[in-house]
């Protein structure tokens, strides 16, 4: 009984900090944190372990499915592959590439899609 309690405190506790990942990272790149979380329910329901191949051979990385394409520009950040499956950083760093995409497209779905 105790034992679950606890596993079930554990689990709040990390929810409660990934929802304040959100509401930072929106905050401090200007996107509402409804749509950030809205993406990572849609790109991967909400799981920081996810890892999509593509295709074209690349990628997609966390629950906000950054692409690997991103690891270059990323590394310059000091952003490894293995930092994007931390909840947080992955919030942040798919904050900062819709907030790029705004800036270049506009706010809108192009900008989403991007």
């Amino acid at each position: 009984m105790i034992r679950a309690l606890f596993a079930t405190l554990l689990l709040l506790s990390a929810l409660s900090a990934q929802a304040a990942c959100f509401d930072q990272a929106g905050q401090r790149y200007g996107i509402a944190p409804s749509l950030l979380k809205a993406i990572s329910a849609v790109e991967s329901g909400f799981n920081p372990g996810a890892r999509n191949r593509n295709r074209d051979g690349s990628e997609d990385l966390g629950h906000m499915q950054i692409n690997s394409r991103w690891l270059a520009t990323l590394s310059s950040h000091g952003i490894g592959r293995e930092q994007l499956f931390d909840p947080c950083t992955n919030t942040h760093v798919g904050a900062w590439i819709l907030a790029q995409n705004i800036r270049r497209l506009g706010y809108g779905w192009e900008a989403v899609g991007a």
